[in-house]
Formats: C-alpha cells, structure tokens, sequence
C-alpha cells in the first residue's frame, strides 16, 4: 500500500513539475498584458484549488474564501513592509512576505476550521459570508491595514540574475505567480489522492459511519479548512505582489461568490476544474468588457452593464453547466476525451488482422 501511494504522490508530483515548466516557457510567447493576466490567474488557481477541496470533498460551504485571500495579501503586505524598514531586500524580503501570508491566512483559517467542525451548511455560510462583508470595517479600525484605501505592497523587481532572460517585470511576476502556484496547489492534489481524500469523502457522505469507522469528522474537517485557508493565503501574497496593493474593496462579496461560482463551473472536487473556473474568473469579465467597448454603445447604456453583464453571463454559464454538465466543465472534458479514446480503440480493434486475433 505505501509503494502504492508513494508512486501515486510521484506521478502528481511529475505532472505538476512539467506543467510548471510548460507555463513558465509560455510566459516568452505572451507579452506583458498576457503575462499580467497568467499571474492573476495562478493567484486565483490557488484559491479555487483550496475550495474546490473544501467544498467538493467535505461539503463546507464557504461564501467568504476572498477573505483568506486577503489574509494573505495583508499578511505579506505587513511582513514585506517590516523587511524595508530593516533593511532586507531581494529573496529574503520575498521569503518574509511569504512567511506572513501563510502565518496570518493559516491562523484564519485554523479558527475558521474550529468552527467548520462545529457549525454546518447554512451556518457555516453564514458565518463566512459574515466575515466578507465585515472586512472593510476591520480593515480600517486596525491601525496599518489602510482602511479602505488598502496598503501599498514593496516593488518586486527582476534579479539582475535573470535580467539577460526576462523581457520584463510582469513576466517575472507570472514567473512568481506560478512557481507559488504550484508550491500551494500540488500538496492539495495529493492530499485528495492520498487518504486524507478519503477520509474527506467518508465525511461528506456520512458522518456517522465516519466515526464508526475510527475518523474523526471534526479534525478532517478542520485540516481541509486549513489546507485550503493556506493555499488561499499564497494566492492572496501572489495578488498583492502582482497589483502592488491590498485594499479591501477587491476582495468583496462579489469576489468571493465569482469564486465559488469557478469551482462549481470548473467541477468540484477536481484541480483541474478548479484551473478551469480561474481562466473564466480572469478573461471572461476581459472578454465583456472588450466586446461592449467594441460593439459602440451608447456611454450610459455601456455604464449600465459595466460589472452587470459580467453578473449576468457568468449566472448563465453556472445554469448551463449545472443543467446541461452537472460534474463541471472538467468533467465534460473528461468524459470527451474518454469517449473519443475508446471509439479509437475500438477502430484499432476492428482493423487487426483476423489471423492474428485467432491466435
């Protein structure tokens, strides 16, 4: 059984490594725009990655996952800062940051496990969604939080070691964003493959044959709590590095309902769903915004659906895939690919030699 998992933890931990390097190699074909837009999607993977485990495999609902993501930004924020004022630059005021994220989202989410353990469905929801909605105003009676104007994240410039390599500053902030981004996601992918999946599974289906056989649903539930709150935490660092910049008003109620609208999309439970629903959290909002530029309305008609529309198609979408692929847009991919694979082997089959299968 343990060669088993060993190999398994192996095989996710290959596949995370080439496709880090596939990203990596793909930042030289975008510009900066594009580049810009890849680091956004790989803090938003992060945090998808954590809720699509929180809610797909406990079944904890969260409305307030921007949250933790805030936690992380404001925690590498305040730990950045204090780097300047003594003097560290470079590696070690990135490593500063990245110690307070995670310090600052795991201690969130560690209360909020505890909770987690004790409250469910609606209660649950409502405690997180109580939380979005309360951080604008314990944002700004926390002194150096900012308020609501936020507070400014230290410039994070290219090594003069990888200056020759890099065209500029937002490839090397994409380079940031998904070297964290698998530093944060891979470590979930095996957890939900390794037995802490299971024992998540034997907890969302019955608690009380959970317990009967030996699980304790109160801890597995509060450990993918915190497992989702840190990876939520780095991809709040990785937005804060990227827009230079945390302020409550871009983790708001909003944000956090697009994110749980991603991994329904995407397919709960699954990584790459949870990959998927960032791509359409990031460029579908671009996309409107591009198509109601170009179509030429009229400005107050174009002020209307500005933030509305973008409401409005991704309400559509989620009745689509919910009604039409109700496991996700993953899960349709897989389902294709599935098909297509067997209708290949079938016509492999049909074209062997009638000698060689009466052998």
């Amino acid at each position: 059984m343990t060669a088993t998992i060993s190999s398994r933890t192996r095989g996710i931990v290959l596949r995370a490594l080439a496709l880090t390097v596939l990203a990596l190699a793909a930042t030289f074909l975008l510009d900066s725009y594009r580049n810009y837009q890849l680091a956004v999607v790989a803090a938003v993977f992060c945090a998808t990655a954590g809720l699509t485990l929180l809610v797909g495999l406990t079944g904890q609902l969260s409305l307030g996952h921007a949250v933790l993501m805030a936690c992380g930004g404001y925690g590498y924020a305040l730990a950045a800062g204090f780097a300047v004022e003594v003097d560290l630059s470079g590696m070690l005021r990135f490593a500063l940051g990245i110690v307070g994220a995670v310090v600052v989202a795991g201690a969130v989410g560690g209360l909020l496990g505890l909770a987690g353990a004790r409250l469910r469905g609606p209660y649950l929801a409502g405690l997180t969604l109580a939380l979005v909605i309360a951080l604008p105003a314990f944002t700004s009676q926390v002194p150096g939080l900012g308020g609501d104007q936020g507070r400014n994240v230290p410039f994070e410039p290219v090594p003069d070691w990888l200056a020759p390599v890099l065209f500029s500053t937002e490839q090397w902030h994409a380079w940031i964003a998904i070297l964290v981004a698998a530093v944060a996601v891979t470590p979930l992918a095996v957890l939900r493959s390794g037995r802490a999946g299971l024992r998540m599974r034997a907890v969302h289906g019955d608690e009380v044959a959970a317990r009967l056989a030996g699980i304790s649903p109160g801890r597995v539930k509060s450990h993918a709590f915190v497992a989702g709150a840190l990876s939520a935490g780095l991809g709040g660092a990785v937005l804060a590095i990227v827009t230079q910049n945390v302020s409550p008003g871009g983790y708001d109620l909003a944000f956090s309902l697009l994110l749980l609208v991603a991994v329904v999309v995407g397919g709960l439970g699954s990584i790459g769903g949870a990959a998927v629903g960032s791509v359409l959290v990031v460029l579908l909002p671009w996309l409107i915004d591009t198509l109601t530029t170009s179509v030429g309305l009229p400005a107050d008609v174009e002020q209307r659906l500005s933030g509305n529309l973008v409401v409005l198609v991704f309400g559509a979408l989620l009745i689509l895939v919910t009604v039409v692929w109700p496991g996700g847009l993953s899960h349709a991919f897989a389902g294709r690919l599935g098909s297509l694979s067997a209708r290949l082997r079938r016509r492999s089959d049909q074209h062997v030699p009638q000698s060689l299968t009466e052998r």
